[in-house]
């Protein structure tokens, strides 16, 4: 072969090499940016299930209040028949509680040192504003008066947090019974509130209430059960025995009027 064909043969393989440099590079910079956007996609789509996992923010904070409801709150979520007027609630699985003895409500009051008082005056059924500062009510807890307008009435469920007076006072007119307690009752005690909550929570309402003088307090509609103190067993049979006489009957509005599901006060779940 001829000295030019020879340079020539070789510039030919020395170009084809280069090329082939040239388009192993082209492809390697393509996985590589391949590669990039994948894990692009794959960070944004961790961020998307936190975020929704999360509602959107540490806590839930943005969740919808009528959202907030796992099940142990038993909070009636349909906005139709109240609402949660974003009071948190209580999921804290309760202690069960012992099978139901007292059957007289007179009695059972007296053997838990309860205050019974029935047949209140009613204070009547003015309808305000939400947010409006709640009126002078003639007993403490209340259990008539002016009240919220439809549909903040505070719905069925179970609180970790006091609602507003005007709020709780409009579900009692619907025949509803309201469980309330102090902050300051031990956890153990809470939890067995809690848990007699559990056997009755259709059209019903739990919550903590530092406002009042009691230990804990049961109302419906112009009726109340106070006890200056948790005595255990014997305050949960007087609260069950108030339920069984006074829920559903008082208020002047039909219970049934807001749907519920799950057991009453007037035939609650077997402890």
């Amino acid at each position: 072969m001829a000295k030019g064909d020879r340079n020539r043969e070789q510039l030919r393989q020395q170009r084809i090499e280069a090329e082939a440099a040239e388009s192993k590079g082209s492809r390697n910079r393509l996985l590589l940016a391949y590669g990039a956007g994948a894990a692009v996609v794959i960070a944004i789509a961790v961020v998307v299930v936190v975020l929704v996992s999360s509602g959107g923010s540490s806590g839930g904070a943005n969740v919808p209040s009528d959202r907030l409801d796992e099940g142990g709150a038993h909070i009636n979520l349909n906005t139709s028949y109240g609402s949660t007027n974003g009071v948190h609630p209580d999921e804290r699985a309760g202690i069960k509680p012992a099978p139901a003895q007292a059957t007289d409500l007179a009695a059972a009051a007296k053997q838990a040192g309860c205050q019974l008082k029935l047949h209140l005056r009613d204070e009547g059924h003015e309808h305000i504003p939400p947010g409006s500062p709640p009126p002078h009510y003639e007993t403490n807890p209340p259990t008539s008066g002016p009240h919220v307008e439809p549909p903040f009435q505070q719905a069925d469920g179970a609180y970790s947090e006091t609602p507003a007076e005007i709020d709780y006072v409009h579900s009692l007119e619907h025949g509803r019974l309201e469980i309330q307690y102090s902050s300051q009752l031990p956890e153990t005690a809470q939890l067995e509130l809690k848990g007699l909550y559990d056997t009755m929570y259709g059209a019903s309402l739990l919550f903590p209430n530092d406002k009042m003088p009691y230990q804990v307090a049961a109302t419906t509609w112009t009726n109340m059960l106070v006890c200056p103190q948790y005595k255990g067993t014997k305050t949960l049979e007087a609260i069950r025995a108030f339920g069984k006489e006074t829920w559903g009957k008082y208020g002047g509005e039909p219970v049934y009027a807001f749907k519920f599901t799950g057991p009453t006060p007037a035939e609650p779940a077997e402890s």
